[in-house]
């Protein structure tokens, strides 16, 4: 092994340098403090847990997001975690027991066995909001306006946002009959908009010629408001299901335009978290990146196998890509000190740093000066007294 080679990181792992890192940390500050305005509480999940507590309800792909290690202890298996919304779901399940809606949210790192495509690298730093114990869109709302409000928080100017609702496509395939095998090749031929694909599965395997149909239809019904409107059409005579997931997909996009200045989309064959979703599904998009930066949806019961089955909506972003949102200028501001041993001038730097001033005290035999610490002031003796002055050019090189 090269000296190079020893500082290479592994694909998908990324570290943050100053000063994307200070950018970060104020937006996880800015953002929390958001939720903590909502009403929603924080909390801090482990980093690993046992996979039958990490991965239940949360189907195969989370399965294969998830590094796995054998607990030392015990001889258990034990996952890192890769998706936070199951542990919290846990948390709100198992371990707080709150009767009523309870608000949570979160900001953490996860750790993925290979990149997600749909969300950046393997080592997000994962920030969202969950709420728990309310089934009405009232709930659904709430989730969709935090997620837009963050995206705004962190400097987005242009959202685009997709409305989708999994309980359609659920609905289609109970009515059709279908074995696990034909369900799970039909969903990857809409996920894939292959409509080639999607026509030859539904003909070999729905024999009812209306529900066929409406399966075809579903590949596509995506675009504006009309939407809606053709997929009431299209699907006069489906389950009841149906219609009501429609009315719920109609009055979340007008609670949506009356609130917020975004592009909306409806795409009805959008099937991202099949597994995990069970109602409305959202994704919100930015010119410039290739992938949702805010993807979340409903997914009631998944504390069903913590014994207590709770409706939940949620949402989650990766703080790294929100905080590539705006520009950052490199941090100015600080208050340059000599390398003196001086009680005065000391006590001069502890009152600077307390009133939340950033001094920085120049170390014997320092070589770098004011100017490459982006210093605009520095501490001077002046009537007896340390205090800040403004840097000129002669200055700031010494």
């Amino acid at each position: 092994m090269t000296i190079a080679d020893r500082w290479l990181l592994p694909d998908g792992m990324d570290e943050v340098l100053p000063p994307q890192a200070s950018r970060m940390e104020e937006l996880r500050r800015a953002l929390l403090d958001l939720y903590h305005r909502w009403g929603y509480d924080q909390v801090m999940p482990p980093p690993a847990e046992f996979l039958d507590s990490l991965l239940t309800g949360t189907g195969t792909d989370l399965d294969l997001q998830t590094f796995k290690l054998t607990d030392q202890l015990t001889g258990r298996m034990m996952g890192a975690s890769a998706d936070v919304t199951p542990q919290v779901a846990r948390m709100d399940a198992h371990s707080l027991k709150r009767q009523g809606p309870v608000r949570l949210c979160y900001c953490t790192n996860v750790l993925r066995a290979k990149a997600d495509q749909h969300q950046g690298g393997r080592s997000p730093v994962q920030v969202g909001v969950e709420l728990f114990g309310h089934a009405g869109l009232e709930a659904d709302g709430e989730i969709i306006h935090l997620a837009l409000a963050s995206l705004q928080a962190a400097g987005a100017e242009e959202v685009h946002l997709a409305l989708g609702h999994i309980g359609i496509y659920r609905s289609l395939a109970e009515a059709a009959a279908l074995s696990d095998e034909q369900e799970s090749a039909l969903f990857e031929a809409l996920a894939l908009k292959s409509p080639s694909q999607l026509a030859q599965l539904v003909h070999a395997s729905v024999s009812d010629p209306a529900i066929a149909d409406m399966l075809l239809a579903l590949g596509e019904l995506h675009g504006g408001a009309e939407v809606l409107s053709q997929a009431r059409e299209r699907f006069a005579g489906a389950p009841a299901s149906v219609t009501a997931a429609l009315d719920q997909l109609d009055a979340l996009y007008q609670g949506v335009l009356a609130r917020f200045d975004v592009s909306l989309y409806v795409d009805l064959a959008e099937l991202r978290g099949y597994q995990y979703h069970t109602g409305m599904m959202f994704a919100a998009y930015v010119p410039g990146y290739g992938h949702a930066l805010a993807k979340g949806g409903r997914y009631d019961d998944t504390g069903r196998a913590f014994g207590r089955a709770r409706p939940a909506t949620g949402f989650s972003m990766d703080l790294k890509q929100l905080a590539s949102l705006a520009l950052v200028s490199p941090r100015s501001g600080a208050i340059w000190s000599p390398a003196k041993q001086d009680e005065s001038l000391n006590a001069a730097v502890v009152a600077l740093r307390e009133q939340g001033e950033r001094v920085i005290q120049a170390l014997p035999g320092q070589r770098t000066g004011p100017a490459e610490h982006d210093c605009d002031r520095r501490l001077e003796l002046i009537d007896g007294r340390w205090q800040p002055t403004a840097l000129t050019q002669e200055t700031s090189a010494s």
